[in-house]
């Protein structure tokens, strides 16, 4: 999986897709500072998702950005996105792998080095770590430090996607030790103080 330095963020889908969505992740991507796009609805039926993800693919095509679904391998099969994510509570990778074949697959790894050896030994092509800091958009289970990140760094080549309350004032110490990807979904889009546009533009 290559990797431009430039483009870090891993941006997470809003929980709800509001009135003027598509258009703000147009101006989002416009940025050139987003590699990956993570759909991720945890409520709603399947054939939802599957028309939100239909018009998210394109916008991210347009833009040169990976498409992934959280989750679900059926649905990123079935859209033909370029990948999933999966926590430790779905499908497991070699399942997926099947399914999938030699798309991307990222594995939820939180803030343990075993579950990250078992990640890279079964082919992941991300593994995500976290949370590093507090999060408005998910609530916090396990919390990874910066050490844990240093430690996995030594051990793997495979990129390392930071999680958990990323905003402009704690992601530049994430990519100084050597976070590969910066996972970010609250800051963009349930800012309180500034637009999504506005945000992004922030981070460099």
């Amino acid at each position: 999986m290559r990797i431009n330095r430039k483009k870090f963020i891993y941006l997470i889908s809003p929980i709800k897709i509001y009135k003027s969505f598509y258009q703000d992740l147009i101006m989002v991507l416009q940025q050139k500072k987003v590699s990956f796009f993570q759909l991720r609805l945890k409520k709603g039926s399947r054939k939802k998702k599957l028309i939100v993800g239909r018009k998210i693919m394109k916008i991210c095509k347009r833009f040169n950005v990976k498409f992934l679904i959280n989750d679900d391998v059926f649905i990123a099969k079935k859209l033909n996105a370029d990948g999933c994510h999966l926590g430790q509570k779905d499908m497991n990778i070699i399942k997926a792998r099947k399914l999938i074949g030699n798309k991307i697959i990222g594995v939820t790894c939180h803030n343990s080095i075993k579950l990250s050896k078992i990640a890279v030994r079964n082919k992941a092509d991300y593994i995500a770590l976290g949370a590093f800091n507090n999060s408005k958009t998910k609530k916090i289970k396990y919390r990874a430090s910066i050490n844990l990140l240093r430690k996995v760094k030594k051990i793997t080549k495979t990129p390392v996607v930071a999680i958990g309350g990323i905003n402009s004032s704690n992601y530049k110490n994430l990519l100084l030790n050597k976070a590969n990807f910066l996972a970010i979904s609250g800051y963009i889009w349930n800012n309180d103080r500034l637009k999504p546009i506005e945000a992004i533009k922030i981070l460099k």
